[in-house]
């Protein structure tokens, strides 16, 4: 490159969006995704190795795929391309190839390709990859927000390693907007600018793990705010609000709105109150509430306060739980109001909530032995003790059903399950009132 050239470039780095100038340059620079960065991990050993495997990184928007790919060609000492699969084919498969076969020819670097939403590769275009990564003059690196397993071929996903990349916590994204913050050379360091940290917890927080987002909300801040008479740019929480197009709602995650909240959502539940119920969903969803947090609160919910009045109940929580989970936020709020809706609009029923408490109490408070004819009979010598004998087997009886003693004796009185008249409960007390009176 000649000088003009590299005061191009130069300039054109310091005109990029604060998101890209902050990008790491170096791995003890990237924040987040311990799971896969820190000593004792996969692409730690890899770069002490200097060989890195074809990967391809799984993961939200804005949690560092790119970032990441750069930063593994640097630490390797690698000759980093990139191509993005929306505007690439066949074509610029082959282009690629014949400069990395100039490269290899006069030099030892590792070949790095970076393909950026590799799940709208062709299946076609995917396959023009395989040669070359299969004999190595290719490393790849795929980067794609869709699951790879429903999204790229088998072959392909055979040749590489997948690793997937979580959503920053808010403290993460929080560090990154503070390092901007200081950043002399590519962040906002030279300007005179105070953020209120109540505006930087709000651009944290509404992020939802996405650290592009924040430094974008906290660049449009910082060059839409006009300064004081000091000349200082203040950012206070209205700013954030404006920068990120979110107001604030009254809600500390960790403080009593958190449980308030969460509170008023399973009570509108239990009191089969849907628009209640998905008006504190929103208000947690919007807030930056965890939502593998309020899943399991339904999952709760569907046994404490609906149980066997709807079996299906607890089957729906968990599988909106497990969907959530696969697709991400924020589509993953709509299964959470799908189970939402539904237990609150189902018959409820606190009947096996109430019996294991009862149960509990007795086993803390009361000591109880299990009837001999109870007693596990498959070894030697149990007939002696009495162990199984006198034991009536209810498939050899009619309605699979005979009358003889389970509870201890020392509780034979008890009741601790007393199934309602709502929904499958109903069902329930029907078939135990049939068996006990068919019995007497």
């Amino acid at each position: 490159m000649n000088l003009f050239e590299i005061a191009q470039e130069q300039n054109m780095e310091m005109l990029a969006p604060l998101a890209d100038r902050m990008r790491p340059r170096k791995l003890n620079e990237v924040v987040g995704q311990e799971h896969i960065l820190n000593s004792n991990k996969f692409l730690k050993r890899c770069i002490q190795a200097k060989k890195l495997p074809s990967i391809i990184l799984y993961g939200p928007p804005g949690t560092g795929k790119t970032t990441l790919a750069q930063v593994l060609a640097n630490e390797i000492d690698g000759t980093f391309f990139s191509l993005n699969a929306v505007n690439s084919g066949v074509k610029e498969i082959r282009e690629l190839v014949n400069k990395a076969n100039e490269v290899t020819t006069v030099s030892s670097k590792k070949c790095i390709v970076f393909i950026d939403e590799i799940h709208r590769f062709s299946k076609n275009q995917q396959d023009a990859l395989l040669p070359y990564v299969e004999n190595g003059l290719l490393t790849l690196i795929g980067a794609t927000t869709e699951n790879p397993f429903f999204e790229i071929n088998k072959a392909l996903i055979s040749r590489t390693t997948l690793l997937k990349l979580d959503l920053l916590n808010t403290e993460e994204v929080k560090e990154i907007l503070k390092r901007a913050l200081m950043d002399k050379k590519y962040g906002l360091g030279n300007l005179l600018l105070e953020v209120t940290e109540e505006a930087l917890d709000h651009i944290a927080m509404i992020s939802n793990g996405d650290a592009r987002r924040a430094l974008n909300a906290l660049e449009i801040a910082s060059l839409s705010t006009y300064p004081n008479e000091e000349g200082k740019i203040i950012i206070d929480i209205k700013a954030a609000e404006e920068s990120i197009q979110k107001k604030v709602v009254q809600y500390d995650k960790d403080g009593d709105n958190h449980y308030d909240t969460i509170s008023a959502f399973i009570k509108s539940i239990r009191g089969s109150d849907p628009d209640a119920a998905l008006h504190y969903l929103a208000k947690m969803l919007y807030a930056g509430e965890d939502p593998e947090f309020i899943a399991r609160r339904l999952i709760i919910s569907a046994s404490e306060d609906i149980g066997n009045a709807d079996p299906q109940a607890l089957n729906l929580a968990i599988s909106a739980h497990n969907a959530m989970q696969i697709i991400g936020m924020p589509e993953g709020r709509i299964p959470l109001a799908q189970v939402t809706t539904y237990l609150a609009c189902a018959p409820k029923s606190n009947a096996a909530y109430i019996g294991i408490n009862m149960a509990l109490n007795d086993v803390e408070k009361v000591s109880s032995s299990i009837p001999d004819h109870l007693k596990d009979a498959h070894y030697g010598g149990a007939q002696k003790m009495g162990h199984g004998v006198d034991y009536l087997y209810p498939h050899s009886y009619p309605n699979n059903y005979v009358d003889q003693q389970y509870m201890p004796k020392e509780l034979n009185d008890r009741k601790y399950y007393s199934p309602t008249e709502n929904g499958h409960e109903r069902v329930i007390n029907i078939h135990l009132n049939k068996l006990k009176n068919n019995h007497s």
